[in-house]
């Protein structure tokens, strides 16, 4: 066998070009490119490699280690992580900026290789600009940091560690129960230090997804507990998509008559107006939905974390027969609410427990008639939200009806404030990946920079950014990175002077509202009391270099529109909305706890609410 000297960096680099995965028989070239900010860490190691070594790696520049982790956490989502690209930063506040997108990634079970650059293991220079120095254990850098966040942790202290470290991150990234954020931390040295490696390492190498199936005893199982109900409904998550279960999902709804709930992740599994698509489920979810599982006595999740939102903090399921049924790949999250486990992946388990119910001769209580009823009325609703009109200016949820008839088939990208409610119960998903909702993190900052990601996994797609005003403050420098790379990014920037969402939710919990709108402080009171802050988003937009407009009416909207999707480059467009004009809850809850001790008589009422919600809860 032969041996090639390179540096611990140039082959790091090589390895990475030469992996693929294989699922369904079709192979994917795994890992895109290198996002990266260079700096003392890893410009002459990694930097110099990339600059330097023959591959097919891309190279993007980012402007925001944070912003440019979101948009490789949202590549690799949106290409149902079968893609991805590696981040690299130097050291310290470099590299502690993408532990909050590393986060994101491992809660959402998206695949992203983080390559934080990291002090001299020699120790030579210490301590070193930037270098944390723990005084009780002289190994600890800024980079243990990211040991909470990550799937898998590493230092790669001496340069023939690489080979072992790499197969594992490889083993962890490539495994749609494990996968998360990987960290190979690089000190500068040993990036820089050459070992004749072993020709092999770098060969090609296929990581096979292969489609895990369920065991046939938990098939019967599941079958067995499904035949004794009478009122199923299925709750479509992520896993659908990444599955590729679309047909799966669909004919198992039609054969059995079963009424189907999306999450956030599993939105556009299923059209909008599939006849059993009932829409969203839980604290931002339908009425629809929401009422189907108040007495489904059987709730078949396939592919979801379950989190409080969607169970609207246990409180969606009140019927005392229902039991729940999980497909999932994890057995972590097919174990949740004391599920009747499938693991296994979402489109192999949907066939397999298709075939046994029909074997069972299964079909559920639901009435058609009911059902379509119960989805014209919440067709209804949406189209008088859609519809609303103000003499004040425009209401948020008039601005997405318009956005929605307009954006059809497009791909949407958002994940907090106000917006991803209103989009989880209003938006008519049309097409599978149309709708991109980071909301297991739910991370400010992550909508422009995905929607970079997104739009690099879509080059033949628009992509919106929908965004508030405070998230576009946190995070909006990756639309120069858009305009580096030619990659049009359209941001949809609602403005409603603030942080309106927690805004509502003071004032639905007793409080007056504080600390959340966007004001001068008054001479008066001494607090943010003041009239709104006077920002031009679209002037701050134009001085990135990209087209902006302005709207304050539907017309204005509509012409904005038009001519951000004729422009070539990234665009904005600025929205003035009325604070206050999202959706409200349809029967649900979602508990964030109030004070038990309050001067306020609203508080102390909201916090007996509070309770009668907690002690339903624990029934389940």
């Amino acid at each position: 066998m032969g041996v090639l000297r390179l540096t611990m960096a140039q082959a790091l680099l090589r390895f990475l070009d030469q992996q693929y995965v294989q699922l369904d028989g079709k192979e994917h070239k795994f890992v895109k490119g290198v996002m990266g900010i260079f700096g003392h860490g890893n410009v002459l190691g990694i930097g110099e490699a990339l600059e330097r070594e023959p591959g097919s790696l891309r190279f993007i520049q980012g402007k925001n280690e944070q912003g440019m982790t979101h948009a490789a956490v949202a590549y690799a989502k949106q290409k149902n992580r079968l893609e991805i690209f590696a981040c690299t930063s130097s050291i310290g506040p470099g590299a502690l900026n993408m532990v909050t997108a590393a986060a994101t990634a491992t809660v959402n079970r998206i695949p992203v290789l983080l390559l934080p650059g990291d002090i001299f293991a020699c120790r030579q220079p210490d301590p070193v600009l930037q270098q944390l120095e723990h005084p009780m254990d002289y190994t600890v850098s800024v980079n243990d940091a990211f040991k909470p966040v990550s799937r898998y942790w590493d230092r790669i202290t001496r340069p023939e560690q690489l080979m072992s470290s790499m197969i594992q991150a490889m083993r962890v990234l490539t495994d749609p129960a494990e996968t998360g954020a990987v960290t190979i931390c690089l000190p500068q040295d040993v990036q820089t230090e050459a070992y004749d490696y072993p020709e092999d390492f770098f060969r090609k190498r296929v990581h096979y997804l292969d489609r895990k199936p369920a065991s046939q005893a938990a098939i019967e199982r599941a079958a067995d507990l499904i035949s004794r109900k009478q009122k199923p409904i299925l709750i479509a998550g992520g896993g659908v998509h990444y599955s590729l279960a679309y047909e799966e999902l669909r004919q198992f709804a039609e054969a059995f008559g079963i009424p189907v709930a999306e999450t956030q992740a599993g939105k556009s599994a299923i059209p909008w107006d599939h006849p059993l698509n009932m829409g969203a489920i839980g604290a931002t979810g339908s009425l629809a939905a929401n009422r189907l599982a108040r007495e489904a006595d059987a709730v078949i999740c396939v592919g979801t974390r379950l989190g409080d939102f969607p169970t609207a903090s246990k409180t969606a399921f009140t019927s005392p027969k229902a039991e729940f049924i999980h497909i999932n790949v994890s057995g972590f999250d097919a174990s949740k609410l004391n599920a009747c486990q499938v693991v296994a992946d979402a489109g192999a388990g949907l066939k397999e427990l298709t075939s046994a119910l029909q074997a069972r001769s299964y079909k559920s209580a639901h009435n058609g008639p009911e059902l379509a009823k119960l989805k014209a009325e919440w067709t209804r609703e949406v189209d008088r939200l859609y519809g609303l009109e103000s003499e004040e200016g425009l209401a948020q949820t008039r601005v997405l009806g318009e956005l929605n008839r307009y954006m059809a088939g497009e791909v949407i990208v958002a994940a907090s404030g106000s917006l991803p409610g209103d989009l989880h119960r209003l938006w008519r998903s049309e097409a599978p990946k149309s709708y991109h909702m980071e909301y297991g993190f739910s991370c400010m900052g992550y909508e422009i920079a995905g929607a970079f990601g997104v739009k690099l996994a879509e080059p033949d797609k628009e992509v919106y950014a929908l965004v508030g005003d405070g998230s576009y403050l946190m995070l909006h420098s990756e639309i120069l990175t858009s305009i580096q790379e030619g990659v049009k990014v359209n941001v949809i920037l609602l403005d409603n002077h603030g942080f309106q969402c927690i805004h509502s939710l003071q004032r639905e919990n007793g409080s007056d509202g504080f600390g959340n709108e966007f004001r001068l402080r008054s001479p008066e009171t001494g607090r943010l009391t003041g009239d709104y802050v006077p920002v031009d988003y679209a002037a701050h937009a134009r001085s990135m270099g990209i087209k902006a407009f302005s709207a304050t009416s539907v017309d204005e909207l509509k012409e904005a529109l038009r001519q951000a999707g004729e422009e070539k480059g990234s665009t904005l467009i600025e929205i003035k909305v009325l604070p206050g004009t999202q959706s409200g809850g349809y029967e649900s809850w979602w508990r964030v706890d109030v004070p038990e001790v309050s001067t306020s008589d609203k508080v102390r009422a909201a916090r007996e609410t509070m309770n009668e919600h907690v002690q339903q809860a624990l029934k389940i």
